[in-house]
């Protein structure tokens, strides 16, 4: 058994098949050589601040405690809704925070998770962040110079296109195919006139269209998808597994249902296998 707190699998896409690890940065395990094994989650009943490794009956913000998540940046509601940015007022709960993580280029991108769907990412977090989500295709469509830039185009294409995943409908697989490069060039002709003014606003600079980007394809190590989708949680239950049946987006599906470890973060667990 290894004994770590739970945090964000880390992905790696190969010849187009996402590759999953869990563990700790010294010590991981590379999941995707359990398919069709035996693997279980034991909950220690301990849960800890991602940030500052304090002990808390119950995470906020995703993994942090309660002072954390009301002093971080990352924490902040403008995380969720890049388009509140705060970072020109003066406001930034961390500046430097803010200089290295929005004021940087983001993506705005087309997806197909469960369907079509709108978002963004940092340039860095490509194509971390599609794998993340559990799309089988993504395709960039325009590149920004910060978040708050990213965040306005996000929020006028969400009124055309949906900007959330079906997680469950992402986790039954059989994702019907999208012509990602068809939808990019009917959002640019119908957003045509909003994003020349956006251009006007920012600076042309600021704005790059990529009419020529490349569809990135992703496959997942998966042996066998569910036909009804039941959530497990270490709060309800203190082992969670069985066999490993597959691996998407920051879910395990097992033969005895799916768990979202990203939603665990800070959960100390010792792992099984």
């Amino acid at each position: 058994m290894k004994s770590f707190n739970l945090d964000k699998m880390p992905t790696e896409l190969r010849d187009g098949l996402a590759h999953y690890r869990m563990g700790t940065e010294l010590e991981s395990i590379n999941l995707n050589s359990y398919l069709g094994l035996e693997l279980k989650l034991h909950f220690k009943k301990e849960i800890n601040c991602t940030n500052c490794g304090t002990l808390v009956k119950k995470a906020y913000a995703g993994g942090y405690c309660y002072p954390c998540s009301i002093k971080l940046a990352e924490c902040d509601l403008c995380i969720l809704k890049p388009e509140l940015c705060h970072y020109a007022k003066g406001t930034c709960r961390q500046p430097s925070w803010g200089e290295a993580n929005c004021m940087i280029p983001h993506y705005i991108y087309l997806a197909n998770s469960s369907g079509l769907k709108v978002g963004i990412t940092r340039s860095t977090q490509v194509p971390t962040r599609w794998i993340d989500q559990g799309a089988v295709a993504a395709l960039p469509i325009l590149k920004v110079s910060t978040r708050y830039q990213s965040g306005i185009f996000e929020k006028l294409f969400a009124s055309e296109v949906k900007d959330k995943t079906d997680w469950r409908k992402m986790l039954k697989g059989n994702i019907e195919e999208i012509d990602l490069e068809e939808k990019r060039d009917e959002l640019f002709e119908l957003f045509g006139e909003s994003i020349d003014k956006m251009e006007g606003e920012f600076g042309a600079s600021q704005i790059e269209i990529l009419e020529s980007s490349l569809v990135t394809t992703i496959n997942y190590p998966v042996l066998e998808y569910p036909e009804k989708v039941s959530s497990l949680s270490l709060d309800k239950n203190e082992v969670v597994g069985g066999t490993l049946l597959g691996i998407k987006g920051q879910y395990l599906i097992f033969n005895t249902g799916v768990i979202n470890i990203r939603s665990h973060t800070g959960y100390k667990i010792e792992l099984e296998f």
